[in-house]
């Protein structure tokens, strides 16, 4: 793989140099795109499954270096928040690796470069090969990069997660307590309700919110509810 334009810039978002480029060619190679040529091409699948395993163990060991007093539960928690597909999708995003992938014509028709498993997919792939050409290092520093904002706030990660885990623990932390949720209110037709549910901390009504369910609403005032309790003063 030539080093053009766009392969230099993309390394620079890497910071790194390939020692050998055609691993990062072949991180950016959709299957769609192998499948087209005539000679025989390797796709990213398989420096998918390697980046995937590589991703895991930095973001362990960042979670591990950082805070050394967060239990393994809550590691766990804060690693899968850090490494689901939608987390993949937005470090994909900040590299601008689709405008990068090399696709096939009917999958790039088809909006294949803001899909987000093919962009999932690359940025595992791409850590893959930084591993590969550069060992552990590069690709710590790419994670280290990506993931300083998050890692500054672990526990807004676990609410976004799951805001009514996250307010049953602040509660119980502060109050000994455990939050209460009741429906004060069933409005809209028989097939399409709207519920209205208040959360009661350490007894007080905390926060009130609407949704199309029981759950959803207890999620939105759990949301609220949070804001509410451990925003800034």
């Amino acid at each position: 793989m030539t080093r053009d334009q766009n392969t230099a810039e993309l390394e620079q978002e890497l910071g790194h140099t390939f020692v050998n480029p055609e691993l990062l060619r072949r991180a950016l190679t959709h299957p769609s795109f192998s499948a087209e040529q005539k000679s025989v091409q390797l796709d990213n699948q398989r420096l998918e499954f390697l980046g995937d395993a590589v991703l895991q163990l930095l973001t362990s060991d960042l979670l591990f270096e950082r805070f050394p007093e967060m239990d393994e539960g809550h590691m766990t928690k804060v690693r899968s928040a850090v490494t689901k597909e939608s987390a993949l999708v937005a470090y994909a995003l900040r590299l601008d690796l689709g405008r990068h992938l090399l696709l096939g014509k009917g999958e790039d028709r088809a909006g294949g470069r803001e899909r987000p498993s093919n962009l999932g997919d690359a940025f595992e792939s791409v850590l893959g090969a930084l591993y590969l050409d550069g060992g552990l290092p590069p690709a710590r520093s790419l994670c280290e990069h990506l993931l300083v904002d998050a890692l500054e706030h672990p526990q807004a990660l676990l609410a976004d997660e799951n805001p009514k885990g996250a307010l049953q623990e602040w509660a119980q932390d502060q109050y000994q307590s455990t939050p209460e949720y009741n429906v004060v209110s069933v409005t809209g037709p028989e097939h399409q309700p709207k519920f209205t549910v208040v959360v009661v901390v350490d007894g007080r009504e905390v926060a009130q919110a609407t949704g199309t369910s029981r759950r959803n609403a207890e999620r939105l005032a759990a949301e609220d509810a949070l804001r509410e309790l451990t925003g800034p003063e």
